[in-house]
């Protein structure tokens, strides 16, 4: 898309698309997260996402501005997804354990949009809840600001940075999943104890793990973490 401004009173389309659907910045975002998915970031274009509304590519102005702007739609969908059925627990370890591991398992579900917005900050509804949410329960166990503020910027780094990596594995064809998988056997289990003593040591256990994520396990390395700084902070 070329950037066009559209007067916010002519962004709305009630007439039906030739498939039948009345447009909507829902519909619309929902639609390219299925293109994406299917078909990768070269999906994301006012020619294919017409195509796929069955509607003309020009009605999509009325509800984004470029594809910059569709992009950011993107990314808030998948936070906003993360967030559905979450309720607050009032233990802040718990809490933030969940939104990460959901943060982390939105990205999953959309592997080839994750790779597109993990980056963004999108100032949008779903992520400013976000924010709010996850500064909220820092603040009330009793973070300081500052040191809230801090813990806030490495929880979510983390937890998109991992997205970002895992993504990129999952989004990656299914042959070169199998073969990156596969080097754990065919290259590190065959390292000589005399030169490797430390792989070999350890190579059953090592294989075994990476065929996950480590995200879990980094997320509680840095619950501890915010915990030990919980007592001086009070």
């Amino acid at each position: 898309m070329v950037e066009r401004v559209v007067p916010e009173e002519r962004r709305q389309r009630r007439r039906p698309t030739k498939q039948g659907a009345v447009l909507s910045e829902r519909l619309i975002v929902e639609t390219a997260l299925r293109l994406v998915a299917q078909h990768g970031a070269e999906a994301l274009s006012v020619r294919r996402l017409g195509a796929a509304l069955g509607a003309d590519p020009s009605a999509l102005y009325r509800y984004f501005r470029n594809t910059d702007a569709l992009l950011l739609a993107l990314a808030d969908e998948l936070i906003g997804r993360a967030q559905e059925g979450w309720r607050p627990t009032g233990d802040w370890r718990a809490d933030l354990r969940a939104i990460g591991l959901r943060i982390h398992a939105s990205y999953q579900s959309n592997p080839q949009a994750a790779l597109l917005a993990a980056h963004r900050t999108t100032g949008r509804v779903h992520e400013t809840r976000a924010v709010e949410t996850i500064l909220g329960i820092l603040r009330s166990a009793g973070f300081p600001d500052p040191l809230a503020v801090r813990v806030y910027h490495a929880f979510v780094d983390q937890a998109l940075a991992f997205a970002a990596q895992d993504a990129a594995a999952l989004a990656l064809p299914a042959a070169a999943q199998e073969a990156d998988a596969e080097v754990w056997h065919q290259a590190y289990g065959r390292l000589p104890a005399d030169t490797h003593p430390n792989v070999a040591a350890t190579f059953p256990l090592l294989a075994a793990d990476m065929r996950g994520s480590g995200y879990p396990f980094a997320l509680e390395l840095l619950l501890d973490a915010i915990a030990a700084r919980l007592p001086a902070a009070r």
